[in-house]
């Protein structure tokens, strides 16, 4: 079973990357973009065959490595393979 966790930054939260690549699109004439914000994402291959345990693992591993929960907010998706 595959699972994907998306990062990013909670709204409010600084993120100089995002900005950055918002001015280089300016500078390049890329006008018409609103604004940038900046997903990182984990791909996991787990062993368990049950959806439910494998969402429920990956957001435990979310909680306590993956993901800074007092900047971040993440999201799971789980995938058979």
């Amino acid at each position: 079973m595959k699972a994907r966790v998306a990062i990013r930054f909670r709204p409010g939260v600084l993120d100089p990357e995002a900005r950055a690549i918002a001015k280089a699109l300016a500078n390049l004439g890329f006008e018409g973009v609103r604004g940038v914000a900046r997903t990182r994402i984990i791909e996991l291959e787990l062993e368990t065959t049950d959806p439910a345990a494998a969402e429920a693992e990956v957001r435990r591993m979310s909680e306590k490595l993956l993901a800074n929960p007092v900047i971040e907010t993440y999201s799971v998706t789980i995938a058979e393979q």
